[in-house]
């Protein structure tokens, strides 16, 4: 199989697709290998420490041979940070929507805040859509169709939680509700829209 590059501003990845079962005919060291060639005739340098290596799908289950460059073990991790999107090793989103709503949930303090400070819910709700809600939505392309309903309730939860803070909704009002209220979509209705 071809290998894929990806280059980011000081990062590399190097994947390879691997029909499952078949990881004995894998190239990844021959690749890194190149990799590290290129970089030492270009005078760069492969920090060791910081490479790592991820099997994705079904393969990760089986007993692949650790990947190694000039006698250094590279260490084979089940969860990675890749611009911006945490993923793991089975494919699922589970780790990212974790991420995503620790990063934003903090930010509803902020919220608060601006009511205390007696802005307007206009200007604390547009504080909301061009803040809180791009850290809930970013890169959602990739990850919306593979979401499960407790992920998608877990971040809709908190623009919830945001709506009861900008408009001073009670908390017995449905969230449909407050949405019109609002005039604020689902986020998983915009998922859809965007992906």
């Amino acid at each position: 199989m071809d290998r894929l590059v990806h280059k980011f501003v000081d990062d590399t990845t190097v994947s390879e697709l691997l029909d499952s079962g078949d990881h004995h005919t894998s190239n990844m060291t021959r690749y890194v290998e190149s990799l590290r060639t290129w970089a030492q005739t270009n005078k760069m340098i492969i920090n060791r420490s910081k490479s790592k290596e991820m099997i994705l799908g079904s393969l990760a289950k089986q007993p692949i041979p650790c990947l190694t460059v000039q006698s250094d073990v590279i260490e084979r991790v089940a969860t990675f940070k890749l611009l911006g999107f945490t993923l793991l090793n089975d494919l699922s989103w589970e780790a990212h929507v974790n991420t995503i709503c620790a990063k934003a949930a903090p930010r509803l303090y902020y919220l608060k805040q601006l009511r205390r400070a007696g802005l307007s819910s206009d200007d604390i709700s547009y504080f909301y859509l061009t803040v809180i809600r791009p850290v809930l939505e970013y890169g959602c392309a990739a990850w919306h169709h593979g979401l499960t309903v407790a992920q998608s309730q877990k971040l809709e939860s908190l623009q919830k939680r945001a709506l009861r803070i900008i408009h001073q909704i009670v908390h017995d009002m449905q969230y449909d509700s407050a949405r019109a209220y609002a005039g604020i979509q689902s986020l998983s209705a915009r998922r859809s829209e965007l992906g």
